[in-house]
């Protein structure tokens, strides 16, 4: 006979969550070392890249010789060393900073909005900051020192993030369809806004603003690196302060609220960090879409909905995703640099229209 007493029944569930969270903890830590693995090795072919050609044992040693370390050759190339430190390493850093701060950027957003569309691109915040920026370069302010396009892209941006998060909420929560079409105006008019500064400006800051407008990290620097890194640093420790606070919010708002969770201070705060990350990232990189909604969408798929193990996941994401491309754009095409935004958005245009058809069927229509 079977046995079915309540003592083998509460031992079979015991049993089952224990290997249900097994499977879990075993996906969580491939998934780590994957992208730790892929993120280092697409650091070493993208700063190994270029017209002059560097092997990857040259820049670990040339890595290591800046700490002190002198147990691998460094670059052979008279001008190997001056290449990599100049040019490329920066380069590789903001890509790495730029794609982390986008995907932990969106990944707040869909979870103080409760909504996998959100994201920086897509609503129209990255445009606003990308306003804000264009204000910096065209009338020449230099009221913040180096901060000063940082600090007016962080404004622009947050006054845009404000504006969406005011007109798509209804009834207590953030309709889809408002959400996307709040996107839609949010872009429509910050386009507009960018053609009149590119109407009033000189050629130079012309040029600057349809980099605004296509993304890139050609120009990167150091000192742009010393300013996107603390604003990432700021934006993790906040995302996995909360972390707890937005799987709470996910069971919905009455519920976090019977927890204890302060709903309305959770998203003013976290809209305040949002900006902070996608100011700082477009400020120096231009509009980059779809990182913030590509990333954190397929790391829930993988690792579940828990937000402690998914900030780490997306950040390590964005930023792989980032690299490779920036590698892509520097060299699909030969002797010429492709706007990264492109190249981003060409991978997550398709990706959004599954995910805005999938959220449709979902729901059972948007009537």
């Amino acid at each position: 006979m079977q046995d079915t007493s309540p003592a083998t029944s509460r031992t079979a569930v015991v049993v089952r969550r224990s290997a249900t969270g097994s499977r879990r903890t075993g996906t969580k830590t491939v998934l780590f070392v994957v992208l730790v693995v892929a993120l280092i090795a697409a650091i070493l072919v993208s700063a190994g890249t270029g017209q002059l050609g560097i092997p990857p044992q040259e820049i670990l040693g040339s890595l290591l010789r800046k700490i002190g370390i002198d147990w691998l050759p460094g670059p052979s190339h008279a001008n190997g060393d001056q290449t990599l430190w100049s040019i490329r390493f920066p380069r590789v850093a903001m890509a790495v900073l730029v794609g982390a701060s986008l995907a932990v950027a969106g990944l707040i957003m869909q979870a103080i909005f409760g909504n996998p569309l959100a994201e920086p691109g897509v609503i129209g915040i990255s445009s606003g900051a990308a306003v804000g920026a264009g204000l910096a370069i065209v009338f020449g302010l230099t009221i913040f020192g180096e901060w000063t396009t940082a600090i007016f892209a962080f404004g622009a941006g947050l006054a845009a993030t404000l504006i969406v998060y005011a007109m798509s909420r209804a009834e207590g929560k953030t309709e889809v369809v408002t959400l996307v079409l709040t996107g839609i105006a949010v872009n429509a008019i910050a386009g507009a806004a960018i053609a009149l500064l590119t109407f009033l400006s000189d050629t130079q800051s012309r040029e600057q603003i349809v980099f605004w407008q296509l993304g890139s990290l050609a120009n990167s620097r150091w000192s742009q690196v010393m300013i996107v890194a603390p604003a990432l640093a700021i934006g993790l420790c906040a995302a996995y302060f909360v972390a707890r606070k937005l799987d709470l919010l996910a069971l919905g708002e009455r519920n976090a609220r019977h927890l204890g969770v302060n709903v309305e201070v959770l998203r003013i705060t976290m809209i305040f960090v949002v900006a902070l990350l996608t100011g700082a990232a477009v400020a120096f990189a231009g509009i980059i879409a779809f990182v913030g909604l590509v990333i954190p969408h397929l790391m829930r798929m993988i690792l579940g909905p828990a937000h402690l193990p998914l900030v780490t996941a997306s950040a390590l994401g964005g930023a792989l995703l980032l690299t490779l491309a920036d590698l892509g754009s520097r060299t699909i095409v030969p002797m010429a640099d492709l706007p990264i935004g492109m190249l981003t958005a060409l991978v997550g245009g398709p990706f959004f229209f599954w995910l805005l058809r999938r959220t449709r069927k979902r729901s059972g229509g948007w009537g």
